[in-house]
């Protein structure tokens, strides 16, 4: 039954992106595609109740379970909220019924690579679903067909291109460090075989692949200074798409980086990962948190807020031991909640306003009130104030590092500060300063957003026992 449910989480959305491919009615393709990506929802959910067995090509482990039902949860309601907005953006003439058939089958192909790079038990495997992922995620941002667009598009495809060379370098220097081990052939791609054995690895090869998969698959985490693609991606692609890549695809390329993590923990002479991670999660906190400040576009504005929460959980895991991966992983589910909450709701103002230009948009809780109080409460959360799920994520965080490193607390807590600050003041203006642009009602669905930021304030207040128990598990598993 294991197999038949994992094998059903990527049957589903592939046969879906097939009819959508061919389906000609927006109303009929939007109902299938909210359908296709419940079902692999609760599909998913079966796996509470179901033993896992790895196969030579698919595994179900205490780690990926996490990200899978996070990725097909917020798929499921990014597909919800993709309904309303995407009915907005033909009937303003944005999009035509054969672009609407390649965005529809793209998405359930998106849908259909993440959860192949997070069940697959073959790294190689796993590398492809992760490159699949990019190029159906490069075609999306680029739809609209406009100069920025195809810009950004090209962009995205150049740099993300570089980095999965380079994480498939690096996946190769881990098949060769495996050869004398394993021998050759499928079982010296097979992650669970590897992690048996990399102990008897050679450890100046596997120093050396993890190098090249930290610099590929943290191109595709957004982590700086590799990070150019995000800004440009999230500020001209359909804002379903931006809140998938923020929510979902930054950390399906995490987790293939943290499978490489927990193979050099076993190889005691290999190089410490974690302090490679650190450092670069540093980098990209303080970095993000600056440019926070230089930002004119709204969308691009929360893509560097990604770049930054995508920082503190790369240097959380960096940090290791159970409270610091326990504090990651929850992090790492409050922002994929929060932040897709909070592109549903930019993603409807700038449609309503007519521009992503934060000059140009003013006074939302007056014109927009819904709208802008929901934005409100997503800025409040994702900035770490409680009594929101990330104020007790960073906190765990922060006690964490102060107990290990102080002067590491210093810089981390800096950088969330700045980051704070410089959401406030761009966002103040938006809320509360003059009502500017149209005024015209949204036709939003927002059900989505406040269901996000529902559950973001319960895990602030409360952490079912089960949550508690399961992320534990995997903090474990981290080392």
């Amino acid at each position: 039954m294991t197999i038949d449910a994992l094998g059903a989480i990527l049957l589903i959305p592939s046969v879906s992106a097939a009819l959508l491919a061919i389906l000609p009615g927006y109303m009929l393709a939007a109902k299938l595609n909210i359908v296709a990506a419940l079902a692999t929802f609760l599909t998913s959910l079966s796996f509470f109740v179901i033993e896992p067995a790895s196969g030579q090509y698919l595994l179900l482990d205490d780690l990926n379970k996490v990200f899978i039902i996070l990725t097909t949860f917020i798929g499921f309601t990014t597909s919800v909220f993709s309904a309303s907005y995407i009915q907005h953006e033909i009937e303003i003439g944005r999009l035509t019924p054969a672009f609407l058939r390649f965005y529809h089958a793209m998405y359930q192909m998106l849908m259909f690579a993440m959860n192949l790079a997070l069940v697959a038990n073959n790294i190689g495997l796993m590398w492809v679903a992760v490159e699949v992922a990019t190029l159906t995620t490069v075609l999306m941002v680029g739809i609209y067909r406009t100069h920025e667009a195809l810009e950004a598009a090209w962009k995205y495809f150049i740099l993300g291109s570089v980095g999965i060379a380079l994480a498939l370098f690096g996946t190769i220097l881990v098949y060769m460090a495996a050869r004398p081990a394993v021998g050759e052939g499928l079982d010296g791609m097979v992650w669970t075989v590897l992690v048996q054995h990399a102990a008897q690895f050679d450890p100046a090869l596997l120093n050396v692949a993890f190098v090249f998969l930290l610099l590929g698959y943290g191109t595709k985490v957004g982590l700086a200074p590799l990070h150019a693609w995000l800004p440009d991606a999230h500020a001209e692609g359909p804002t379903p798409i931006s809140a998938v890549l923020s929510g979902l695809l930054l950390n399906v390329a995490l987790y293939a980086l943290l499978r490489f993590k927990m193979m050099l923990a076993v190889n005691s002479e290999a190089i410490a990962p974690g302090p490679l991670m650190v450092t670069m999660g540093l980098i990209s906190v303080i970095f993000a948190a600056l440019m926070l400040y230089r930002r004119r576009d709204i969308k691009r504005m929360f893509a560097y807020s990604s770049i930054e929460h995508m920082g503190i959980i790369v240097f959380a895991f960096g940090m290791g031991g159970p409270l610091a991966n326990f504090a990651a992983l929850l992090h790492m589910a409050m922002h994929s909640l929060t932040k897709s909450a909070i592109f549903f709701a930019v993603g409807h103002i700038a449609q309503v306003k007519g521009t992503q230009k934060i000059a140009d948009i003013g006074g939302l809780t007056t014109t927009n009130p819904v709208l802008g109080w929901g934005l409100m409460l997503g800025v409040i959360a994702i900035v770490g104030l409680p009594p929101f799920g990330i104020f007790m994520s960073e906190f765990l965080v922060v006690s964490s590092t102060f107990a290990r490193a102080p002067w590491l607390t210093v810089i981390l807590v800096l950088g969330i500060i700045i980051a704070l600050g410089g959401l406030f003041l761009r966002v103040g203006v938006v809320m509360f300063g003059e009502p500017k642009g149209r005024t015209a009602p949204a036709e939003a669905s927002y059900v989505p957003m406040f269901i996000h930021l529902g559950l973001v304030l319960m895990a602030g207040i409360y952490l079912p026992p089960v949550l508690v128990t399961g992320f534990q598990n995997v903090a474990k598993l981290l080392g």
